[in-house]
């Protein structure tokens, strides 16, 4: 079964993610202008990761409430909200990169428990399905194209000129993701259940933490988003643009090529039919609902003056793989703590080992390929 399109959607809030209405309406009123209180809360149905709120006030002024989930973290790094928020101030105020305005950070634990920030509400249409099967060809289209310009455009900014020295160490970023991604994978294969049963580990984890540091792609420097995909866009109400990115948490200074493959693996996962990863692969461009990968792959190469074909390409595909692979992981331990946040959660959890094999196989792929120049 796939997941549904929830794009905007939001529920009741969850049991074990209720807000302090008391003490967040006093803090909201001193920390953002015009906002009346009392405020209504509403829980977005997309996110697994740090909680989502939607706050309507009282003349039906629409916030977003971004917070870190309960309860003791797996990664003293993970759930960033105060990255987040100074990566989307400083893209907001300093360029061109279509974001939500930020209104306030908000590190005191004392009023809802843990830190969070507030942003704007951007209305407009977020996509889980990535054929975007509901539109018209031509619409699709210049959707995905969209989020390749929007890309192109995030990859040519100057971290430093717009604030953001210090954010990520500028060179090394596929090796020192190799070594972080293994310990939080480790950290998450110990995570253990209400009956002490332990998550475990990623299947094939050593044997792709080896391949990756024997062919790394060669160095290149960029923010980077680090979870650049459709369903984190905000595509305007009617035109086939893209008006917002969302979920900077992963953000960071690296690879931009990292945003890129995330982007496209879809294009990479098998085409089975029912699959919930939305597989492209193996599928002949003719018949592709939306624009061949290689399409996309040049445009983004001419918007960033950089050489196509992409040399070592399949490389940070199966990264893409990986890395994905660990972030369900975590998923699938917070499941197992009781800390997952979204309503798909232990869907997603039981994706981990059938996206960690997908990594291995590309890697092998790429290795056969090389062997036949």
């Amino acid at each position: 079964m796939a997941p549904k399109e929830h794009g905007q959607n939001t529920t009741a809030v969850r049991t074990g993610y209720q807000l302090d209405a008391a003490q967040l309406e006093p803090y909201l009123a001193k920390a953002i202008s015009g906002i009346s209180l009392p405020i209504m809360v509403s829980q977005f149905k997309l996110g697994q990761s740090n909680p989502t709120y939607l706050l309507t006030d009282a003349k039906g002024q629409r916030f977003v409430l971004r917070k870190k989930p309960a309860g003791a973290l797996l990664s003293s790094t993970a759930h960033a909200v105060e990255r987040e928020y100074r990566i989307l101030k400083a893209l907001g105020e300093n360029s061109n990169v279509p974001v939500p305005k930020v209104y306030t950070l908000c590190e005191d634990v004392s009023v809802i428990g843990t830190p969070f920030y507030v942003m704007e509400f951007l209305q407009g249409r977020i996509f889980s399905d990535i054929t975007l099967s509901k539109l018209p060809f031509e619409e699709r289209r210049l959707c995905w194209l969209s989020a390749i310009d929007t890309l192109a455009k995030l990859h040519q900014v100057d971290h430093v000129a717009v604030g953001l020295e210090g954010y990520g160490k500028p060179t090394g970023f596929y090796r020192r993701q190799i070594g972080s991604l293994s310990k939080v994978a480790a950290a998450q294969a110990a995570a253990k259940d209400g009956e002490g049963n332990a998550v475990g580990p990623i299947p094939g984890m050593e044997e792709m933490a080896v391949w990756f540091k024997n062919n790394e792609v060669k160095d290149s420097t960029s923010i980077v988003h680090g979870d650049y995909k459709m369903d984190n866009l905000v595509f305007h109400p009617t035109e086939p643009r893209v008006i917002g990115i969302l979920d900077w948490e992963l953000s960071t200074i690296g690879h931009p090529y990292s945003d890129l493959a995330n982007l496209l693996n879809p294009y990479y996962t098998p085409a089975i039919e029912g699959s919930p990863m939305g597989g492209l692969g193996g599928i002949p461009d003719k018949d592709l609902p939306i624009p061949p990968v290689n399409i996309l792959l040049e445009r983004y190469c001419n918007q960033t003056s950089r050489p196509f074909p992409i040399d070592n390409w399949l490389f940070c595909i199966a990264f893409s793989f990986f890395r994905m692979s660990v972030i369900l992981h975590g998923i699938k331990a917070r499941v197992a703590r009781g800390q997952a946040s979204s309503a798909e959660a232990q869907f997603y959890a039981n994706l981990t080992d059938s996206v960690a094999d997908l990594a291995l196989q590309i890697a092998k792929q790429s290795t056969a390929a090389k062997a036949k120049l």
